[in-house]
């Protein structure tokens, strides 16, 4: 791939906006300048999963690019908490906290970064040593109101819930770490575009200089809602390969061409190929492993891939026992699962058939079935925890 698609890739793929222009940036990275791009991650809990991994790719974009790339590690701004995409203030984190939850945040993000082409940086540098005074006359290039009126702070206003006056200044700290870095280029989510606009607040104001805001689409979890550690629906980079793979092989098949794109490094002209097969009828199932065993192989290896494919298909396709009432179940594709039931002899009527999906006794490849209407996939039918049979297509 040439520069010139190296740069519309880097400016397109997984990229939900650019501030202020994309035609503009573009011709940055098209010239000879060497840019100044950055991204922060605060340690406010022990693990990076792949959702984060979106904006480290675009890291490595630019660092591949001959950019000036830094991995900040935000140990002083986890002390104050980003309440951006919460509608809670965040718990106090001590410095203790955070030493141990950084701790193996640069192990973790090396499977997706090379650090040999990357600087890391701790915000607490800078940032510990400004006075009262300097915090001051920073606070003075913001207005009150405009984080109040965002959309999370107001609703909690709204609510007569708490809202800490020592978040108002996050913002303003991670504006200067962009300030401090001398940042043309800001890398993160949707949901941090306010705290990336006060470094272009600030490089404006105090360096007279235009930077630019890179925001990424957010990698949902394995359930359609946003990947979190609470809702439990995250893939973790320090995952074993075998857990990778089978949450991989649990996401949601709508959620296959999002993962492809976001989740690996996959050329899009390979994706296209993959979205365009799902469209032309290919099971959701035969794009999804192959999906998994990508994801795996570049996060943890070749070897490590094909010890987690091979275990789960002992674990998840074979897992019915000699034990349990194994049969083959032959029906044809798109065979919705009340009939699968009824042909199977697991229900007498659909009747039946929808009472055991009610009850959440029905489970196809480990997944419950909720749905009365669900068309029926090829693998691991399990109706009760006895009874299953594999589903085969003729």
């Amino acid at each position: 791939m040439d520069k010139t698609s190296k740069i519309e890739e880097l400016l397109t793929r997984g990229v939900a906006n650019i501030i202020s222009n994309k035609s503009e940036l573009e011709k940055r990275l098209s010239s000879q300048d060497t840019l100044n791009i950055y991204l922060g991650i605060d340690p406010t809990s022990t693990k990076i999963h792949l959702g984060h991994a979106v904006a480290l790719r675009k890291l490595q974009a630019f660092a591949d690019l001959g950019h000036n790339v830094t991995f900040l590690i935000g140990d002083f701004t986890a002390l104050i908490g980003d309440t951006s995409d919460k509608d809670t203030e965040r718990p106090v984190l001590t410095s203790e906290e955070i030493e141990k939850n950084f701790q193996t945040y640069k192990k973790q993000a090396e499977k997706v970064v090379d650090f040999s082409k990357v600087k890391v940086v701790h915000n607490s540098e800078w940032l510990k040593k400004l006075s009262f005074t300097d915090i001051v006359k920073l606070t003075q290039h913001f207005a009150a109101g405009d984080f109040v009126g965002r959309e999370l702070i107001r609703k909690r206003l709204q609510e007569n819930k708490r809202v800490g006056l020592h978040e108002l200044l996050y913002p303003v700290m991670q504006g200067y770490d962009s300030y401090h870095l001398d940042t043309d280029v800001q890398i993160g989510g949707t949901d941090q575009t306010f705290n990336m606009q006060a470094g272009r607040t600030l490089q404006k104001d105090l360096r007279k200089k235009d930077s630019f805001i890179m925001t990424n689409i957010i990698l949902e979890g394995t359930d359609g809602r946003k990947m979190s550690k609470s809702w439990g629906n995250a893939i973790w980079l320090d995952d074993t390969a075998e857990d990778m793979y089978a949450k991989v092989m649990a996401i949601n098949d709508d959620l296959i061409i999002p993962y492809y794109t976001l989740g690996t490094n996959v050329p899009m002209t390979e994706v296209n190929e993959a979205e365009a097969a799902l469209k032309k009828g290919e099971h959701p199932m035969t794009i999804k492993k192959e999906l998994a065993f990508e994801i795996v192989e570049e996060l943890c290896g070749l070897e490590a891939a094909e010890r987690a494919k091979e275990a789960f298909v002992k674990r998840v396709q074979q897992k019915i026992t000699s034990e349990d009432e194994v049969s083959e179940l032959n029906i044809a594709k798109g065979t919705v699962i009340l009939e699968a039931l009824i042909t199977g002899n697991f229900a007498s009527s659909k009747t039946e058939a929808r009472r055991l999906i009610e009850q959440g006794a029905v489970t196809i490849n480990d997944k419950k079935v909720s749905d009365n209407d669900a068309i029926a996939e090829e693998g691991v039918l399990k109706v009760g925890k006895r009874r299953g049979a594999k589903i085969v297509f003729v």
